[in-house]
């Protein structure tokens, strides 16, 4: 179970939505008036100083159009990989 925030596979799935963000040509400002949050909020989580909850996560990929279901494939692809 990853407990903190450091971990290597969720520091994976925030690469994934902020690489996702800049490949849409948005700024961290940008994304925050999406969200309705100040941009020191996608700050934040993008260098992972705070976590993201699943209902934030779902909003996170609703605002950059994003399947969940694929950042969570990577998500359980990389906890695979991390056991074996």
């Amino acid at each position: 179970m990853i407990k903190h925030i450091n971990d290597s596979r969720y520091k994976a799935l925030i690469d994934w939505l902020k690489a996702a963000r800049k490949e849409q040509g948005l700024t961290v400002r940008d994304l925050g008036e999406l969200l309705g949050e100040p941009h020191q909020f996608v700050v934040r989580i993008e260098t992972c100083e705070r976590k993201l909850n699943v209902f934030e996560y779902v909003q996170y990929c609703e605002a950059l159009k994003l399947d969940t279901s694929v950042g969570l494939s990577k998500l359980k692809e990389l906890s695979f990989i991390s056991r074996a």
